[in-house]
């Protein structure tokens, strides 16, 4: 499985600068460049409330999931 990050995609349709929204977040724009690489593990949820509030859209505007090839759709013994 895997979550795949529009955030690029996101910041272009709503004209907005990277720079831009890391200020407004509270993030470095390296934390941001990161997150856009989908090179993190994880995200705040009040992270994500400022990105969705400054580019006025929803999580799933942003975040979105593909199911990898071969993939059944996850382990039925495993726990969350």
């Amino acid at each position: 499985m895997a979550i795949l990050i529009n955030l690029d995609l996101m910041l272009a349709k709503r004209k907005v600068k990277s720079r831009e929204l890391a200020a407004y977040v509270g993030i470095t724009e390296q934390n941001l460049s990161l997150l856009k690489s989908g090179k993190v593990k994880g995200m705040r949820f009040s992270t994500l409330e400022k990105i969705c509030e400054r580019l006025a859209c929803q999580p799933g505007d942003i975040l979105s999931w593909v199911q990898d090839e071969g993939d059944t759709g996850g382990d039925a013994g495993e726990l969350l």
